[in-house]
């Protein structure tokens, strides 16, 4: 009796284990020489992989979103942290601010601020180059004008800068365009793009299909593998794309780098959404630890929550 009971088992855990590989439709495609596991859904779905990869190689939507923010009105929540070897807190800024966007021309008015520690000089300027970061991405001194959302021509540029503030701007560059190649980046710029055929053997793909605030998306994953870690700017990166627009609905990412003197390890997390037709970053939330040459090493933190926009 206790054998019959046995092979019964055994015979129902074959026939589970049946069932499962008969469900499971995921299927590898390639794309180049990349390898890209598609989920079920995405598979009945017949999705045009190598269409879809290839919008995404030269997708503007994201660094679009941030170049809306110079024309539009907003109010923003800025919390900024800088952190200790141990967590704790060594300076603070949690404010309270409003941009006002007329006739080409934008302004900022601080609404409420909070401060902590050395966050500021005496003179009221930045003791902190993650603060400078910030300031120098959602915050304006005075009035500017000229302003546009246009993309083509207005990429960031190195020319003319050194020290801290190249390093600066090659952190915006990444963030703003990960997984493109990035020109003016030493030993790394063919690193950062993640979806030509030289970093094939780097990743592991795999697109799936998610709801992300409402919104039907294709779900791209991209993660480094195994013992490849030294060999990417890029660790990972997620993006959730609008299944019929293919725009860029939420992002995260992880980025690292050491070269020396000058190394970084950041994650980021970006959502957007939708003022009119405009494509707008609603929050982003920055975890960075960065270290260049003659400056201490610095762990910050940030969220900035944008809302009302006009």
């Amino acid at each position: 009796m206790l054998n019959k009971i046995l092979l019964f088992f055994v015979f129902f855990l074959l026939h589970c284990s049946q069932l499962l590989a008969q469900d499971s439709t995921d299927i590898n495609v390639t794309v180049g020489k990349n390898i890209i596991t598609l989920s079920d859904v995405v598979v009945n779905n017949k999705l045009n992989v190598p269409g879809f990869i290839g919008r995404i190689k030269n997708d503007t939507s994201f660094y679009k979103a941030f170049r809306n923010l110079h024309v539009l009105g907003f109010t923003a929540i800025n919390d900024i942290r800088i952190l200790g070897k141990q967590g704790n807190s060594l300076a603070t800024c949690l404010s309270k601010t409003k941009q006002i966007a007329e006739a080409n021309c934008r302004r900022m008015e601080v609404l409420e601020e909070q401060v902590t520690g050395d966050f500021y000089d005496d003179e009221r300027n930045y003791n902190y180059y993650t603060a400078q970061m910030y300031a120098s991405l959602f915050f304006t001194k005075g009035k500017v004008c000229g302003e546009s959302n246009v993309v083509a021509g207005n990429g960031f540029n190195l020319e003319g800068k050194s020290g801290i503030e190249k390093h600066k701007e090659q952190l915006k560059m990444l963030f703003f365009n990960p997984g493109k190649k990035i020109k003016g980046l030493p030993f790394m710029s063919g690193k950062t793009a993640i979806y030509d055929d030289e970093m094939a053997d780097a990743y592991d793909m795999e697109i799936d299909m998610d709801d992300y605030n409402k919104t039907s998306c294709y779900l791209l994953k991209q993660k480094v593998k195994p013992g490849m870690e030294n060999k990417v700017v890029v660790d990972e990166m997620i993006t959730w794309f609008d299944d019929k627009t293919f725009e860029v609905v939420a992002r995260k990412y992880s980025l690292s780098y050491e070269a020396g003197l000058y190394d970084f390890k950041v994650q980021m997390e970006v959502q957007l959404t939708h003022v009119g037709k405009l494509l707008v970053p609603s929050m982003i939330r920055y975890n960075g630890n960065w270290k260049a040459v003659f400056k201490k090493r610095e762990r910050g933190v940030f969220t900035a929550t944008l809302f009302d926009f006009k």
